[in-house]
């Protein structure tokens, strides 16, 4: 916990809940709309944005992603890197662009980019979530930003467990640490802790993932 950084208590999060249960429902219609009537390049420029923000802030992400637009579809790492650069956009601005073409040449070659499709294909949501986690030539995901991704598309379900919620989570004795689970074991043992959660603060767990994993 950092310090001066008040503990979370249950009250805290039913009142903010409460403020903000409007703004919640709205952004949660925002991405399921993106699945319902996103196309693959919208899919393919989210998984893109969730690349660059492992790691960094959603203001970097969004920074990056304007960025190396022109570049998404078929530009070249190198032209990535120098768009960063001069636009300052990124701190990793030779990594981040290299993950983005090993990713985008295996999803052409396995899908031909038509993310949709693939996703569909999943009938466990969980297993979908493990491709996107596990698979060697998609870079830079892992679990975390594997359900950011889904949750930013509308796939709704997978607690983004990042340490700002684990934070929140350890102060509520939910879990015993703070620390981010960093394997498959590990982030689902820290899913099945939280799942008591909702009940317990009478809210539905759609809002308590967005809550958590804004």
């Amino acid at each position: 916990m950092r310090p001066n950084r008040k503990p979370v208590v249950i009250e805290d999060i039913r009142a903010t809940h409460k403020a903000r249960k409007k703004e919640i429902r709205a952004r949660l219609d925002q991405f399921q709309e993106v699945w319902r009537r996103g196309s693959d390049e919208l899919l393919w420029e989210e998984l893109v944005f969730c690349i660059f923000t492992a790691g960094a802030s959603a203001r970097m992400g969004f920074r990056s992603v304007e960025a190396i637009r022109p570049f998404l579809i078929d530009g070249k790492r190198e032209d990535m890197t120098l768009a960063l650069r001069t636009n300052g956009a990124h701190r990793f601005p030779v990594e981040r662009p290299g993950y983005i073409v090993v990713t985008r040449d295996y999803l052409r070659e396995h899908c031909g980019l038509a993310l949709r499709k693939k996703l569909q294909s999943f009938a466990d949501p969980l297993e979908r979530r493990d491709w996107l986690a596990r698979e060697k030539r998609i870079k830079g995901l892992g679990y975390k930003e594997s359900s950011h991704f889904l949750r930013n598309i509308g796939l709704l379900g997978h607690a983004i467990l990042d340490k700002h919620v684990m934070s929140c989570l350890a102060d509520l004795k939910v879990v015993e640490t703070s620390k981010p689970p960093a394997t498959r074991a590990r982030y689902w043992k820290q899913r099945r802790d939280y799942n008591p959660l909702p009940a317990k603060l009478r809210l539905t767990l759609m809002s308590l993932i967005w809550f958590f994993g804004q």
